[in-house]
């Protein structure tokens, strides 16, 4: 079989390096990109006058022909045709003729492939932004649900002060918050066209890139060639940003493992996202939330081998730029399975409400209020820190918590202490007492929520606009 580019060579290609070197096998993923940008391509060298009408309607139908094929699963890949660009361009010749090389007047491959890539991403980014909003509804759900339940609040995965189950959810919303965000202001560098760079340096034919980056819906067109067909941030940006995204995804992993184990038993999560064992009958895994955690490494290690791929790179295009994709496809792949399966698998949480007060009721996370009620005594913190510390000893070594001593016990510790210290120390009035901007107490959750729909509606709002811009 003859290449598309072989006028230049005497011999045929090393079937060992048509292997090594050919990217159909995971680039074919862009097969639709690819004849999206080459239908806007084609329409421009028409519009430009560069091909005739005629051979502009032939290559044309002849790519929705090929597009039908793709859909259907009847185009046939083969490496000797190396990539998603020149399996279609080789079909579009088989079915229209010679016209179909026409297509490619004006373009190379460099600027073509990164085009594709955009285009790609461009939708990726957006699909990702609405499944962050459906994870955010999930646990601005709970959230609600749980604005009366107290959990303990931990540092150091050790019990630290009372807090309101519904003001731990929503720290992840505000994490994912910043995660759209990131998503939402990485869109504007997708949204670039480089199509019409040629191989580096531009073309010769008066094209018009700006009529492409029209059709093709684009917002800006790069500003230079070399850095047009070079160019692969826009791809490091979106795998850091679903490394991050990843990262938030482990952290509540971990919590979930954490809390559905019997030693927590402050959840359970569905049996439709748990597993069994193979030999002990009365295991539940939460094997969804561990694989979460565990895929998190692969998605680091994408953006870490792309990042070395790039380093040291000279302008403009390199052979090793091929090395961006299957990275960015397993990538896209496992986010979307996490984030898909991460909404419902908190929807169906059950929360153990009893559990978890227990928890609270047993522990000395109550301790730092008795500080700040000596404290409004007049005694300075530091000293009040001490007190608090002996008298947090003594219950330990006498197997009781602070609400268990009696006003004549914690007087031993400082004549301060009043019969009011019993109020100062119930759960509710510890997490009320945190009244400020961001607190835990349940008013500053209840208006943290309402703040945080706010935002959901305008990210909706956002997604909604973007949808119906693109039909």
């Amino acid at each position: 079989m003859s290449k598309l580019w072989g006028g230049r060579f005497t011999k045929q290609t090393d079937q060992l390096v048509e292997e090594y070197t050919a990217s159909i096998t995971f680039d074919k993923e862009l097969a639709e990109e690819d004849i999206e940008g080459s239908l806007a391509h084609v329409t421009m060298l028409g519009k430009c006058g560069i091909l005739p009408a005629d051979d502009v309607e032939k290559i044309k139908d002849g790519l929705l022909q090929v597009q039908g094929m793709i859909r259907r699963g009847e185009l046939e890949y083969t490496i000797q045709n190396e990539d998603i660009h020149m399996n279609i361009e080789k079909t579009l010749i088989d079915l229209i003729g010679p016209v179909g090389g026409k297509l490619h007047t004006g373009r190379s491959r460099n600027d073509q492939v990164a085009t594709d890539m955009h285009l790609y991403l461009r939708k990726r980014v957006v699909e990702f932004v609405g499944l962050l909003i459906k994870l955010q509804e999930a646990l601005l759900e709970k959230a609600k649900a749980n604005l009366d339940t107290i959990i303990p609040g931990y540092t150091h995965l050790q019990r630290a002060q009372p807090i309101l189950f519904a003001h731990h959810l929503m720290a992840y919303v505000s994490m994912f918050q910043r995660d759209l965000e990131r998503l939402q202001d990485s869109y504007k560098r997708v949204d670039m066209l480089p199509l019409g760079a040629g191989a580096l340096a531009g073309t010769t034919f008066p094209i018009d890139r700006h009529f492409v980056a029209e059709q093709l819906g684009f917002g800006r067109v790069y500003e230079n060639s070399l850095d047009a067909v070079s160019d692969r941030d826009f791809i490091l940006e979106f795998l850091s940003n679903a490394s991050m995204i990843m990262m938030h995804l482990s952290r509540f992993s971990e919590e979930m493992v954490l809390w559905s184990s019997t030693e927590f038993a402050f959840i359970e999560l569905d049996d439709a996202f748990c597993t069994g064992s193979s030999i002990m009958p009365q295991k539940k895994n939460p094997d969804v939330a561990e694989l979460v955690r565990g895929k998190t490494g692969r998605v680091y290690g994408n953006l870490f081998g792309l990042m070395t791929v790039l380093k040291s790179l000279p302008l403009a295009y390199n052979k090793d730029m091929q090395e961006d994709k299957e990275g960015m496809f397993d990538t896209v792949r496992t986010l979307q399975g996490a984030l898909q399966l991460f909404a419902p698998m908190v929807s169906t949480m059950k929360v153990n409400t009893e559990r978890m007060r227990q928890a609270v009721n047993q522990d000395f996370s109550n301790a730092t209020d008795i500080a700040d009620y000596l404290v409004n005594k007049g005694l300075p913190f530091r000293q009040a820190h001490e007190v608090i510390g002996k008298t947090v000893l003594y219950c330990i070594q006498n197997k009781k918590y602070l609400l268990d001593m009696s006003i004549e016990e914690f007087k031993t510790f400082s004549t301060l202490f009043e019969s009011d210290i019993y109020a100062v120390l119930q759960p509710e009035q510890v997490v009320n007492a945190r009244n400020v901007y961001g607190g835990t107490a349940s008013n500053q959750v209840s208006e943290a929520i309402g703040r945080a729909e706010q935002v959901l509606a305008e990210s909706q709002a956002w997604l909604h606009d973007f949808l119906e811009k693109s039909k």
